[in-house]
């Protein structure tokens, strides 16, 4: 059992190495994640006005609107690992928000148009919220020149 333990103990020190490439990861692939729906609402805001009418969201326009910036900046600002922790709470809310009128009434799953996915999403961004992006980011380059 002491084995087990020092073992345990020994790789936690050296995989803690690898830190950062985690958040690396979860930031590009959220970022490739964003993407797409981040383009199809920049290609056609009617659609999407259209759209969150049809489902009764207030202010279906400013919403729209809204969606596209915090989608479209999100895309961004996660490949660069910039303002981090700040865009990934209005993309936690965007989450919620297509949870509540999108996917809740199909279940969990995936398959099903369920809400797996954003949820899986939620998880990811408020990892980022509570670790930051990692030191390969522009927020850590930028909190590094201001000590």
């Amino acid at each position: 059992m002491k084995k087990l333990i020092a073992f345990n103990k020994n790789l936690g020190k050296r995989l803690s190495k690898l830190k950062d490439f985690p958040l690396l990861f979860i930031r590009l692939i959220l970022a490739f994640g964003f993407y797409g729906p981040a383009i199809m609402k920049l290609k056609n805001i009617d659609s999407i006005i259209s759209w969150f009418t049809d489902m009764g969201l207030p202010m279906p326009t400013l919403n729209a609107y809204m969606a596209t910036a915090t989608e479209s900046l999100g895309v961004l600002f996660l490949i660069l690992g910039f303002s981090t922790r700040i865009i990934s709470i209005p993309l936690i809310v965007v989450m919620l928000v297509a949870i509540k009128t999108v996917h809740l009434s199909h279940g969990f799953e995936s398959g099903n148009n369920g809400f797996e996915i954003p949820l899986y999403y939620i998880i990811m961004l408020f990892a980022l919220l509570v670790y930051g992006p990692g030191k390969y980011s522009l927020d850590y380059l930028m909190n590094k020149k201001v000590k």
